[in-house]
């Protein structure tokens, strides 16, 4: 067991683990299916990739805002603020690479801010106040959400999720 030197370093490396299962999801699904969605009403596998790097983008940036507020502004302004120079892709290649790129400027603008930060109150989307680092395992919760997502499209691709080929290589 890795012995963590502070808080924020062991939710860094759950967001390292949780990032790094939605990558290896998104490399078991064929770039020709990333236009796939299950309903209409559903993301495509694409747009989940591209949620997720908004989001981790409005997650570290917000919650590293010594000023941080999540109701500041709308849902959409974030994205905007935070990951306004990102565009929509179905490229597999363009997607990974910025999943892992925006991850590590997350990780940097974390370690940046200190656990002095992240252990302050910022509001929350719902008005109530809570620290900004059980909000961002708020963020990294969302993230595995999706990645379980994405593990239920591969199985309705025909394909065996990610983990489960991992876990099933240990036994």
């Amino acid at each position: 067991m890795t012995p963590y030197k502070s808080l924020l370093e062991e939710a860094l490396e759950a967001w390292a683990y949780t990032r790094q299962g939605v990558i290896a999801e998104l490399k078991n699904i064929p770039e020709k299916n990333f236009d796939f969605r299950p309903t209409e009403q559903s993301r495509s596998v694409a747009e989940l990739a591209h949620h997720l790097i908004e989001s981790g983008l409005m997650m570290s940036g917000e919650l590293t805002r010594p000023d941080g507020d999540f109701l500041r502004k709308s849902y959409p302004e974030f994205l905007q603020e935070y990951a306004g120079h990102t565009k929509p892709t179905e490229s597999k290649k363009k997607l990974l690479a910025l999943l892992k790129s925006t991850h590590k400027a997350g990780e940097k603008r974390f370690r940046e801010a200190g656990e002095l930060l992240m252990l302050q109150y910022i509001t929350r989307f719902d008005g109530l106040k809570g620290t900004r680092l059980a909000w961002m395992q708020h963020g990294i919760s969302h993230e595995e959400y999706h990645r379980g997502q994405l593990a239920l499209y591969a199985r309705l691709l025909g394909r065996v999720p990610a983990l489960t080929r991992l876990i099933m290589r240990r036994e």
